[in-house]
C-alpha cells in the first residue's frame, strides 16, 4: 500500500468516455464480462474487501532506511476506499500531517485474473507521479506484496505485508531490501481503525476554490455523471469505414482536492459489454496530466497518455504498439459545455503527419435521473 519517497501507497477511460480508449487494440479483443469465469470474480471480490470504507491511520516511518537509523517519526490522518467492478479493483483516497508534512496520495489496487495476482500502485499528490506497481497476493489472510525500485541511486528490492486483519482493524508494514531479499529492514509501519461512515472525515486535503481555472482545474468541468455515446472503427489503420455503436454511462468522481480523478465507464453495444477507469493525475512541476487505462480483464495500467488543456482544447499524445507497430496515439477533448462534450481518439502511422480517428465519444449530464436537455416535462 505505501512506499516510501515519501510515497506512501503506490499507486483511460476516454476521457469519460475518454481514457477506455486508451488501447482500442485491448477492447477490440476483449470479450464481454459474461464470459468471464465466475471464480475468477471471487477470487478478487474476498480479498481487499476489509479495506472498504473510511479509516483512522497512524504511521510510524523510519527517517533514513538502510543506514542504520533508529529514528521513526510519526502521523495521524484519515484514508477512505472505495470498491470498484464488484471487487476487482479498489479506489483509496489518503491524507496523514505530522512532523515531516502532509502526505497525500492515492493507491489504486487492480486485479489480474490471468495471474490471480494484484497490482497496487500509489501516487503521490505532490508530484502527480505513478510508481511502479507492486505484486502479490494473499495466503490464509497474509497479504504480500513486492516490486524492484531505486532508492538513494541504488536498485532495492520492496515488501508490503498486510496481516492481523479483522473487521475493524488492519496492520501494514512497508520493508527494503538491499542484498536481494536475505534481510528486510522495516521502514513504515501502519495500524488502522475503522471510523463509522457519519464520523469520517474524507481524505483529500483542503476544498479547492471553484471559482479558479486551468491546471489541476482542468477537468472540474467534468465531476458527475454523464450518458456516453460511443462510435468505435472496427479496424484501424487498414482503410475500414465500419463503425460500431455503444451507448453507456461515465461517473468522474474527484480525489485530492481536483488534482486527480477516476472516471469510471460502462458500456453496451454491438460488441457486448466493457467496463473501464482511467485514473488521472496532474503533475504541477509540467503542468500536465497523465492518464492511465485499466480494465477488469487487463488488471493492469496501460501506458500513460499525457498532455494539457490551451484555449478549452485538451490534447494528450502516447507512443504505444498497436498490431505489432509502434504508433502515435492522440485524444482531444473539445469543445466542451457545462453540459456536454467531446472526445476523440486518433491512431498515426506516420509520425504524426496524418491522423485517422477511430474512437468518438460525446457525453450529455445527467441531471435529476435525465440526461440534461432531454428531461422529461
Amino acid at each position: 500500500m505505501w512506499v516510501f519517497k515519501i510515497r506512501l501507497p503506490k499507486l483511460i477511460l476516454l476521457c469519460s468516455a475518454i481514457c477506455l480508449l486508451l488501447s482500442i487494440n485491448a477492447l477490440s479483443q476483449a470479450k464481454p464480462d459474461s464470459a468471464q469465469p465466475k471464480a475468477e470474480a471471487l477470487d478478487a471480490s474476498n480479498n481487499f474487501d476489509f479495506e472498504v470504507g473510511s479509516w483512522k491511520i497512524h504511521l510510524k516511518r523510519l527517517l533514513k532506511p538502510l543506514t542504520g537509523s533508529k529514528q521513526w517519526v510519526e502521523f495521524d490522518g484519515t484514508s477512505k476506499t472505495r470498491r470498484i467492478w464488484d471487487g476487482r479493483a479498489y479506489i483509496e483516497e489518503f491524507l496523514t500531517d505530522g512532523p515531516s508534512g502532509k502526505v497525500e496520495g492515492i493507491t489504486l489496487r487492480l486485479y489480474n485474473p490471468t495471474s490471480r495476482q494484484w497490482n497496487i500502485y500509489w501516487a503521490n499528490a505532490k508530484d502527480g507521479k505513478l510508481g511502479v506497481p507492486t505484486v502479490g497476493e494473499f495466503k490464509n489472510g497474509r497479504g504480500e506484496f513486492y516490486d524492484q525500485e531505486e532508492f538513494n541511486g541504488r536498485t532495492i528490492l520492496v515488501r508490503y505485508v498486510w496481516s492481523d486483519i479483522t473487521p475493524n482493524s488492519a496492520h501494514f508494514e512497508q520493508s527494503f531490501s538491499d542484498d536481494g531479499g536475505k534481510t528486510w529492514e522495516v521502514n513504515w509501519i501502519t495500524d488502522q481503525t475503522r471510523v463509522p461512515e457519519s464520523d469520517a472525515a474524507l481524505a483529500g486535503g483542503a476544498p479547492q476554490d471553484a471559482s479558479a481555472t486551468g491546471g489541476p482545474h482542468d477537468f472540474d468541468f467534468e465531476f458527475g455523471t454523464w450518458k456516453t455515446q460511443l462510435k468505435r472503427l472496427a479496424n484501424p489503420l487498414s482503410g475500414s469505414s465500419k463503425w460500431a455503436d455503444y451507448e453507456g454511462t461515465t461517473t468522474v468522481q474527484k480525489l485530492c482536492g481536483g488534482r486527480a480523478n477516476l472516471v469510471e465507464l460502462v458500456a453496451e453495444g454491438q460488441a457486448g459489454r466493457f467496463e473501464g477507469l482511467n485514473l488521472r493525475l496532474y503533475n504541477p512541476q509540467s503542468r500536465q496530466w497523465s492518464l492511465y487505462f485499466a480494465s477488469p480483464k487487463m488488471g493492469v495500467l496501460a501506458k500513460p497518455t499525457i498532455g494539457e488543456f490551451k484555449n478549452g482544447r485538451g490534447e494528450f499524445y502516447s507512443h504505444e504498439e498497436y498490431n505489432g507497430r509502434m504508433i502515435l496515439v492522440r485524444f482531444v477533448i473539445s469543445p466542451i459545455t457545462p453540459d456536454s462534450y467531446r472526445f476523440e481518439q486518433a491512431f498515426s502511422d506516420d509520425g504524426g503527419k496524418t491522423w485517422e480517428v477511430n474512437w468518438i465519444a460525446t457525453d450529455t449530464r445527467v441531471r435529476n435521473g435525465s440526461a440534461a436537455g432531454n428531461s422529461s416535462r
